[in-house]
């Protein structure tokens, strides 16, 4: 994947998704193609037209972190995509790039993880899943901790039929999930891993080619994820994600709210997990949980 392509795209979708009125510019001409113009762009940035056509086109070029901050602003980049475009310069001037650190977790975040109440689960930058407590195991279902070969959230996304009936937003969620993995891709340029898994999903899925163009950035996930659950039915969880001390693993914490049907939903598949009844894909608390 080479990053000076990485870069000039990126400068490009984003340049592409403005208008004119967006950064203050009066035009009353009909435009060819959407977006801001490159001398726009650079007018607006305080930098020459040659040098930021140079920089979008990928050239070995070396700007300020203040050149890429007007850039940023220019292009009403948000505080995630100004990161990305210095991750994604950085790799191309042969600075020293993070490497992804590899290696188990230590005893003590395997220890909370088990120990917590509610489903829980802790990913890596590649979406592998290095943890897992077992309520988790019940409400994701089909998603593994390591060593299993199912233990890639962004393959179990794309790829798993159950996801999908599962995640009632599933676009929502895939498109948030090639985001993280566009974010990754720029901060670890090198790691032949993840690469190779987005090349995996870009030939396995008929959606990840398209959302991977748009070269949008995202954050973990966060928020209200609603679920379609086989054995519990419908129910809303906040997703809360904290981020580890080492840098690169994110902790993932489902919750329900108080006395809703949701947290009811929950208490049920917790017990339903403890007792390991039966096949998940087959109806089974969900016909005694009543309607709120």
């Amino acid at each position: 994947m080479a990053t000076n392509t990485e870069l000039r795209e990126f400068l490009r979708s984003r340049r592409a998704r403005l208008q004119p009125v967006d950064v203050g510019i009066p035009t009353g001409e009909a435009r060819r193609v959407p977006g801001l113009r490159r001398e726009e762009v650079a007018m607006l940035a305080g930098v020459s037209l040659d040098y930021y056509a140079r920089l979008e086109q990928g050239r070995n070029l070396q700007p300020s972190d203040q050149v890429l901050e007007a850039i940023g602003r220019a292009l009403h980049l948000t505080p995630l995509e100004r990161t990305h475009l210095h991750d994604l310069v950085r790799a191309m001037v042969g600075a020293r790039v993070e490497e992804l650190p590899s290696g188990p977790l230590d005893s003590v975040t395997e220890v909370l993880v088990a120990e917590m109440q509610i489903p829980a689960l802790v990913l890596d930058a590649r979406g592998g899943v290095q943890a897992m407590n077992p309520l988790a195991r019940a409400l994701l279902i089909g998603l593994e901790p390591v060593p299993s070969a199912l233990a890639s959230h962004p393959r179990w996304i794309f790829l798993d039929p159950v996801a999908r009936e599962l995640m009632t937003d599933w676009e929502m969620v895939a498109r948030s999930s090639v985001g993280v993995l566009r974010h990754a891709a720029g901060r670890y340029p090198q790691d032949k891993a993840l690469h190779s898994l987005i090349g995996e999903l870009a030939i396995a899925s008929t959606e990840f080619p398209a959302w991977w163009a748009e070269h949008d950035v995202s954050q973990r996930c966060h928020g209200p994820k609603r679920f379609r659950h086989p054995v519990v039915g419908e129910l809303t969880l906040e997703v809360e994600t904290l981020q580890l001390h080492d840098g690169a693993h994110w902790l993932y914490a489902y919750v329900a709210k108080p006395g809703s049907r949701s947290a009811e939903a929950l208490r049920l598949l917790g017990s339903w997990s403890a007792r390991g009844e039966g096949d998940p894909a087959l109806p089974g608390a969900a016909e005694v949980l009543p309607e709120r």
